[in-house]
Parts: C-alpha cells; sequence; structure tokens
C-alpha cells in the first residue's frame, strides 16, 4: 500500500500557505505586484525548494523579471521567517519561477471559443 501522502508533500503544502502570507503582509517590495503561488515543490531532501507564481492580469515579461528579482532578494528573509513559522530543522533554499500554465489556459481558452464562435456564424450544408 503506497503512502498517501508524503512528509514533502506535506512540508511543500505548509511552505505554500505560509509564504504566501508572508508575501502579502510582510514583503514591503514596491516591485512586488499582486503574487499568487500556484504550488511549491520541496526536493526529497528538503534542501531546495521551486516556488511557481503568477501575476493578475496581463504581466509584461518586463513585470516579471522584476516580480521574481524582488522575490529572489526577499529569499533570505522568506527562509527567516519560515524556520520561524514552520519549525523546521533546516529551511530549504528558495527558488522562484513563474508559472506559465495559466497564461496557456487563458491563451487556449479564448481559442477554443473563437472557434465555436466562427462554427457558429457558419451555418451547416445540409447532406444530400
Amino acid at each position: 500500500m503506497a503512502k498517501e501522502y508524503s512528509r514533502t508533500q506535506r512540508v511543500a503544502d505548509q511552505m505554500q500557505r505560509e509564504l504566501a502570507q508572508l508575501i502579502h503582509r510582510d514583503v514591503r517590495d514596491p516591485r512586488i505586484g499582486m503574487v499568487t503561488l500556484t504550488a511549491v515543490e520541496v526536493s526529497r531532501d528538503l534542501a531546495h525548494a521551486k516556488v511557481y507564481l503568477t501575476l493578475m492580469g496581463e504581466a509584461t515579461e518586463e513585470e516579471i523579471a522584476q516580480n521574481l528579482s524582488a522575490l529572489k532578494d526577499a529569499a533570505g528573509f522568506l527562509r527567516v521567517q519560515l524556520g520561524r513559522s514552520m519549525k523546521l530543522r533546516s529551511v530549504p533554499q528558495l527558488h522562484f519561477h513563474y508559472d506559465e500554465s495559466v497564461r496557456r489556459g487563458v491563451h487556449l481558452s479564448s481559442l477554443i471559443e473563437r472557434a465555436v464562435e466562427e462554427d457558429r456564424q457558419h451555418p451547416r450544408e445540409s447532406e444530400e
């Protein structure tokens, strides 16, 4: 019988919740916009954590780079705060990545909607 929920997954889920609160409440960098954390992946040895994020609205490449840079600069502060709140012996190093899946999903949805609308505009030819 397989484990239902591994320790690394529990740590990742808790880190996601804590980081979302910390970024919103304690990080005072004007470069950081409306950030949403979509996932956290923690390595098996708990040494590294990939933090995936998206930005609200239409974000340009420059805005994405600014947010990632600001979060990279705040990574040390965030690690200290995570250590205090999560009571971990060693807090993983944080690596921030922009999550393209939301942007791709919106793009694909708009393509599907456009195709459906075009189908509605063209009447079907009757089969003879």
